[in-house]
C-alpha cells in the first residue's frame, strides 16, 4: 500500500493498493457507491458492503485519510473522496485438465485500486456540519476515527484470547497424552509380572 503524495493529475492526497487478487470490475462497483461522498459516509458504506473487496477498499480509504491526516494535516471530518479508480493489473495463467486430454485456461485478474480524498469546500463543510449539529451526531471524521480505534482494539484482544485458549488446550492435550502413557506403561508391567508368576507356577509345577 503505497502512501499518499499529491499528484500533478488530481488534486489531493491518494493511498494506493496494488496487485489486489480481484477484477477490476469488481472493485469498481464498490468504488461507484463511495465516489463524492464523505469519509465517515464512505466508511460506513463500506463497512456494511457485503462483496469481499469492500474489506481491501476499507483499508485503502483508511490509508488515504491518514496520510492527510499525518502527511497534510488536514482532519479527517474536512475531507471526501473526490476520485477513486481501479485499474487492470497483470492476470495470471493457469491451466485446468478437461476431458480427452484437453486443458482450459484460468484466468486470475488481479487490480490496482487507487483513492484520492481532498478537504471539503468551505460552503459544503459549513453545510455538513449543520446537519451534523441539526441531527446531533458528533463530527463524522471523529467518530469514524474513533471507530476504527475500538475495532482494531477488539481486534488485537480477540486474537489474544484465541491465542491463550489454543495455547491452553495444547498443554491439555499434552498432559492427558501422558496420563495414558503412564497408565499403559502400568498395564504392561502388570502383564509382565503376571507372565511371570505363571513362568513360576508352571516350573514348580514340572520339578514335582
Amino acid at each position: 500500500m503505497a502512501f499518499g503524495a499529491k499528484t500533478n493529475e488530481r488534486p489531493g492526497v491518494r493511498a494506493e493498493v496494488k496487485y489486489v487478487r480481484s477484477s477490476a470490475y469488481k472493485a469498481r462497483e464498490i468504488l461507484n457507491l463511495i465516489r463524492g461522498l464523505p469519509v465517515a459516509r464512505a466508511l460506513e458504506v463500506l463497512e456494511l458492503a457485503e462483496r469481499d473487496i469492500a474489506r481491501v477498499v476499507l483499508k485503502c480509504l483508511e490509508s488515504a485519510i491518514a496520510n492527510a491526516e499525518h502527511n497534510n494535516q488536514i482532519p479527517a471530518d474536512e475531507l471526501f473522496v473526490s476520485a477513486c479508480f481501479a485499474d487492470e493489473g497483470p492476470t495470471l495463467k493457469r491451466w485446468r485438465p478437461r476431458a480427452r486430454g484437453r486443458a482450459t485456461r484460468i484466468r486470475k485478474r488481479t487490480c490496482h485500486i487507487t483513492i484520492i480524498v481532498s478537504r471539503l469546500a468551505a460552503d459544503d463543510l459549513e453545510k455538513l456540519r449543520e446537519r451534523e449539529a441539526s441531527s446531533g451526531r458528533v463530527s463524522g471524521g471523529r467518530a469514524a476515527a474513533e471507530a476504527r480505534r475500538e475495532r482494531v482494539a477488539r481486534s488485537r484482544q480477540a486474537k489474544a484470547e484465541r491465542k491463550v485458549e489454543e495455547d491452553h488446550d495444547h498443554e491439555h492435550d499434552h498432559d492427558h497424552d501422558h496420563e495414558h502413557e503412564h497408565d499403559h506403561a502400568e498395564a504392561d508391567d502388570d502383564v509382565v509380572a503376571e507372565a511371570v508368576t505363571d513362568e513360576a507356577v508352571n516350573t514348580d509345577g514340572k520339578e514335582d
